[in-house]
């Protein structure tokens, strides 16, 4: 089946293609030539607690290992501004994570793939975390385990207050598998903006690999108010300096403290 209507059939038997919240999101432009399209800022349905101002931009390289929880509720407090990264076993999601802050063993991967069940947080400041989320789509996983990780992500992805944008990692090789679009279709339906790396383009010579994105762009432009991607390779350093910027973004979004100031 074409991976958008794979898509939209999730969101429509989940019951949420009318409920998102489109009209809750700001978006700038990129003029990034590796092919970030506009760029939806965190949306301001999502309510903060006891914080009266925006943090400064993250630098990365400062990034230190805070914590894993098995479950959301051994999760830090759920105050500040969060950035999840989310892909299929194997998709470079670690080493997109180390190269985009310089340490090439903060996020670690298991040497069996898909076995790692723990959520992962990073500090950047007191205000400010990257997450690391379970590899999803390991086909060796036992039924029962994938449910449970699935229980967990989509929990995670709904009801995280701090959590601002989920970074979307694909092969661009295999993009959007079916538990890529499951996962995009959580994230949606939460109304929360994504932002899809196409991993490992080096890969690809320049011309398939912008082929590619186009075809992905395409295939998800029905959710282009949430949903923007680009071109990564963890091993050429590509599309590191876009990807910080968008983060950035979300990091420092205010508009979040205007919602619960309005509330």
């Amino acid at each position: 089946m074409h991976s958008s209507l794979l898509l939209n059939q999730f969101l429509q038997e989940s019951g949420h293609i009318r409920t998102f919240l489109f009209s809750n999101y700001r978006y700038q432009r990129s003029a990034s030539e590796r092919g970030i399209i506009d760029v939806p800022s965190p949306g301001t349905n999502r309510k903060m607690n006891d914080l009266s101002a925006a943090p400064p931009p993250a630098n990365f390289r400062h990034a230190a290992f805070l914590q894993s929880a098995s479950a959301i509720e051994n999760a830090p407090s759920d105050l500040g501004w969060e950035v999840a990264f989310a892909g299929r076993s194997n998709s470079g999601k670690s080493s997109a994570i180390n190269t985009l802050t310089g340490q090439k063993k903060l996020a670690r991967t298991s040497r069996t793939p898909g076995r790692t069940q723990l959520i992962n947080f990073f500090a950047l400041s007191d205000k400010q975390r990257l997450v690391d989320l379970p590899g999803y789509g390991f086909a060796k996983v036992p039924l029962a385990v994938k449910k449970k990780w699935n229980q967990q992500l989509e929990r995670y992805l709904q009801h995280r207050q701090s959590l601002r944008g989920l970074v979307m990692l694909m092969d661009i090789r295999h993009p959007l598998t079916e538990p890529d679009q499951q996962m995009l279709g959580w994230a949606v339906t939460a109304g929360m903006p994504v932002h899809i790396l196409l991993t490992k383009c080096d890969k690809l010579k320049r011309g398939p690999a912008q082929n590619t994105l186009l075809t992905v762009r395409g295939q998800l432009s029905a959710h282009a108010e949430l949903v923007s991607m680009q071109l990564f390779s963890s091993l050429k350093g590509l599309g590191v300096d876009e990807l910080g910027r968008l983060l950035n973004q979300w990091l420092t979004d205010d508009s979040v403290l205007e919602a619960n100031e309005k509330s």
